[in-house]
């Protein structure tokens, strides 16, 4: 079973039109399509914005369902001049950089508790996903993926995530189904196509290109699923 979690409809719509002999049940407010794509065993869900809805819905997947990988798919910012609109962020690992007890004396970023501050995505899932991108000639960029409950739209946010944690995208959701992912023992990746800058233009950029950014998200997501 491969689970996938987009946080909006324009996210996972696309995937769940594809889904064959499909059932689904609502619980938490979460819709879970299953079925089969590619006669791949698939169970598809919009989370909603935010860690905590992104939380709720890994959780409950993973007990329902019992995937063996899950994938989050959807847009981001940019904080790297390597990628710009349409191109692929692809998590190495993720962190959540609006956690923070540094005045505690922990480093920025660390989740107490379990110590770990990056979030390691399944090695399998990151090779598959990079030949995908490469047989496609997509322009994609490997490596930290930072999530907040927060829409990054000023340099100052966007410098201080780089200094942090050397990030090349931001969204709100990838790092807290990776942090779930990672108790429960379950392989994930996080596949974001670039939607805007994270800076002062996004708020003009975002609704430009999130159609077009959505799309090559669904594409790299759905060739990825072929291949498991």
């Amino acid at each position: 079973m491969i689970g996938i979690i987009g946080a909006m409809d324009i996210e996972v719509n696309n995937l769940k039109s594809l889904i064959e002999n499909k059932q689904s049940k609502t619980i938490s407010g979460i819709e879970f399509c299953w079925g089969t794509i590619y006669n791949k065993e698939v169970v598809v869900a919009k989370c909603g914005i935010g860690k905590v809805f992104a939380s709720i819905c890994a959780q409950t997947m993973i007990l329902e369902f019992k995937p063996e990988y899950i994938i989050n798919t959807g847009v981001a910012g940019t904080l790297t001049e390597e990628l710009t609109v349409g191109d692929i962020a692809l998590s190495l690992n993720v962190v959540q950089h609006d956690m923070d007890t540094s005045p505690l004396g922990d480093p920025v970023g660390l989740i107490s508790g379990i110590n770990v501050i990056n979030f390691n995505a399944d090695e399998y899932l990151v090779k598959n996903a990079e030949d995908v991108l490469n047989e496609n000639n997509f322009n994609y960029k490997t490596g930290v993926i930072a999530s907040g409950d927060q829409f990054i739209a000023t340099k100052e946010q966007k410098e201080t995530i780089v200094k942090n944690f050397n990030a090349i995208a931001c969204e709100m959701e990838g790092a807290s189904i990776g942090h779930t992912a990672f108790v429960n023992n379950v392989g994930f990746i996080v596949i974001r196509a670039i939607s805007d800058s994270a800076d002062d233009s996004s708020t003009l950029d975002y609704p430009t290109f999130l159609k077009m950014a959505s799309e090559n998200s669904f594409k790299i997501t759905l060739a990825l699923i072929s291949r498991i």
